[in-house]
């Protein structure tokens, strides 16, 4: 007769967090940040269509590290859980806040009740349309969740980007140099200059005037802001 040996549950949260810690700090840092117009989201990136940063809902957005198939199914349910929410009550019912609480309660009960966590960290960001606050909430593997404010920084150097950006930062700058500070704590963290095809960039733009606040910020765009 087989049986299984005991663990305890301390041990067993312990081995569990160890092992989803390992995978994300395999992967490469992910920014984010607000600056006078929205938020910015900004990552090491060389893949061309494995994103890790992505449009949710109008004024959504989300990034992710770690193991990519797992984040993006995060990503693809906080897309129908927020096309419900719209559908079912009104677009502007749709925020920030319950997408993310959404996401620590599933991790949450990956975490604890299956044989293998998640390894990710995720990020859920909303620009306020209406002269409001800017909302960013990171979520870890574990279920806990943060409200971050003014820049945050996740993934293998997320200690190291985010001490040289804190030195630099201010909330009155311009999108250009968001960017370019962004990427210099990147490229320090990473001991090496990160150039624009390395990079994927997207914002919230509170200034445009369409209903869906999301742009990605092609190549082209990211490498005349970084030559300037």
């Amino acid at each position: 007769m087989s049986f299984m040996p005991y663990v305890p549950p301390e041990q067993l949260m312990k081995d569990r967090s160890e092992f989803a810690h390992k995978g994300i700090a395999r992967g490469k840092s992910v920014v984010g940040l607000e600056f006078a117009d929205g938020v910015l989201f900004i990552a090491e990136n060389p893949s061309a269509t494995l994103h890790k940063i992505s449009e949710v809902y109008d004024r959504i957005a989300f990034a992710g590290v770690g193991k990519y198939s797992e984040f993006e199914d995060l990503r693809i349910s906080g897309v129908r859980l927020a096309d419900l929410r719209g559908y079912s009550y009104g677009r502007e019912d749709v925020r920030a806040r319950d997408l993310a609480n959404a996401y620590s309660q599933a991790l949450s009960t990956i975490f604890t009740q299956q044989m293998k966590p998640y390894e990710v960290e995720i990020l859920v960001g909303e620009v306020a349309s209406d002269g409001g606050h800017n909302e960013i909430y990171h979520v870890l593997f574990d279920g806990t969740v943060t409200d971050e404010h003014e820049f945050v920084a996740i993934g293998g150097h997320a200690d190291e980007v985010a001490t040289s950006i804190k030195a630099a930062y201010r909330p009155v700058w311009d999108l250009p140099t968001a960017v370019r500070e962004a990427v210099k704590a990147l490229s320090a963290a990473e001991g090496g200059e990160v150039v624009a095809a390395q990079l994927e960039a997207g914002v919230l733009d509170r200034t445009t005037e369409q209903r869906r606040k999301f742009r990605r910020l092609p190549e082209e765009e990211v490498a005349a802001i970084l030559a300037d």
